[in-house]
């Protein structure tokens, strides 16, 4: 009997060492972020940054060429069209003349006035020659009223001959003298703020003397001013905000050169570039989710335009991509968005596809397996590997369409630790 109890009791502690071994040789629990498989809606979107900007934009230029006067207006100022006056354009000041171009100048001007002198008397002599033909023709014609055979037609007709050539003179002496006067003004408008104002004539001392002595030559002129200047006054083309100035000091312009910007920073839309082969994805028309883009809440938007022509940029880490312009309208009305202005970045999110009340399970419990897709399932805290079949999927969730149930339990993030039949717990 007593045999028979220390055979037990030997069995026993050998099952127990056994078992003690076993237990110790047996992996531990891995520990795993687990998740469920859930039914809900999903969206397959298009992830991009983009940037907002103005629907319209009017970029103000110089119409003509001439002198700006200062820009009084600043960035963010309200102007309305036809109302606000943007810029003042005047008449350009023309050169200032060197010492031998001043020089010559004024010896212009001297020279157009002694043209001008010289005509005078020829108008005068001309004039009294025709005011003495007129006369004598008079006299010739009274003296035959009076007695026919006093003066014979011949001497009649040459008297009026010599009237008419007088006259021909007198006409050919006002046009030299007209000439004259224009030759002068044409002199003088070249010497028009040719020099800095203040500066004396290099004859204002001899003049002076000429003046003091009683010369009675004539002492020129001073120089004519320039007439009061007119402005080219460009008024506002729309009711909008100044968005840019890009020449505010006062200066010579040329046309065409621009001056400043203008629009309605309410009135804006959002440009996404994409890659090439998602834009294929999206149609006019499909949802956009705008978000952090400093707002409490996300913006709504509107694909408008796929632009049919793409373009090259390098990503990065320096990788060429064939990108597309998105240019999205916003939903929402201008009130909810007040802060957002043009060129501000904003995080889109394009949706190409929708389902509603499907299976859903996180994109970070999904792996390659071949080319299958796959996961970890928990059956009774042990991982068994799962092929499984998807549909839709985003950045953070996967459709779900085979392989797995409503309520089941998967690893997420599963590291090289976690493989097929290995215990798992919850991190």
């Amino acid at each position: 009997m007593k045999s028979l109890v220390r055979r037990i009791l030997l069995f026993g502690f050998v099952a127990a060492v056994a078992g003690a071994i076993i237990l110790g040789l047996r992996p531990a629990a891995v520990e795993a972020d687990l998740a469920r498989v859930v039914r809900g809606d999903i969206r397959e979107t298009v992830d991009q940054d983009g940037r907002t900007r103005l629907r319209e934009r009017y970029a103000v230029s110089a119409p003509l060429a001439g002198r700006l006067l200062r820009i009084a207006l600043d960035p963010g100022d309200q102007v309305e069209a036809g109302e606000t006056l943007v810029a003042s354009i005047e008449p350009r000041d023309p050169e200032l003349l060197d010492a031998r171009a001043l020089l010559q100048a004024e010896a212009n001007v001297k020279a157009a006035e002694a043209r001008l002198e010289r005509t005078s008397p020829l108008l005068d002599e001309a004039v009294a020659n025709l005011e003495f033909a007129e006369a004598d023709l008079q006299r010739a014609r009274q003296a035959q009223q009076e007695s026919r055979g006093s003066v014979t037609l011949n001497e009649l007709e040459n008297k009026e001959m010599v009237r008419r050539t007088r006259a021909a003179l007198v006409r050919a002496a006002e046009h030299a003298h007209e000439i004259a006067k224009f030759e002068l003004a044409q002199a003088e408008a070249a010497l028009i703020r040719s020099r800095p104002l203040g500066e004396s004539t290099p004859d204002a001392a001899s003049n002076a003397a000429d003046a003091a002595t009683g010369d009675a030559a004539r002492t020129p002129a001073p120089y004519p001013q320039q007439d009061p200047q007119w402005h080219f006054n460009i008024p506002a083309p729309i009711n909008g905000r100044v968005l840019r100035v890009f020449r505010e000091s006062s200066g010579v312009v040329a046309a065409g050169d621009q001056l400043l910007e203008i629009g309605d920073p309410l009135d804006l839309e959002v440009e996404i570039d994409v890659l090439s082969r998602d834009a294929v994805k999206v149609k006019p028309g499909a949802p956009v989710l705008l978000e952090e883009w400093g707002g409490e809440r996300p913006l709504h938007g509107e694909v408008r335009l796929v632009e049919p022509s793409g373009f090259t940029k390098i990503s990065t880490l320096g990788v060429e991509e064939q990108r597309v312009n998105v240019i999205v309208d916003l939903v929402d009305p201008p009130q909810s968005r007040e802060a957002l202005g043009d060129g501000f970045r904003v995080e889109a999110r394009i949706v190409t596809a929708e389902a509603k009340n499907v299976l859903k399970v996180p994109t970070s419990a999904l792996f390659r397996a071949g080319d299958d897709w796959a996961v970890f399932r928990v059956e009774d805290g042990i991982a068994r590997q799962r092929t499984i079949k998807v549909g839709l999927q985003n950045g953070l969730e996967a459709e779900v369409q085979e392989g797995l149930a409503e309520g089941d339990l998967v690893v997420t993030h599963p590291g090289d630790n976690v493989v097929d039949g290995r215990a798992v717990k919850a991190r």
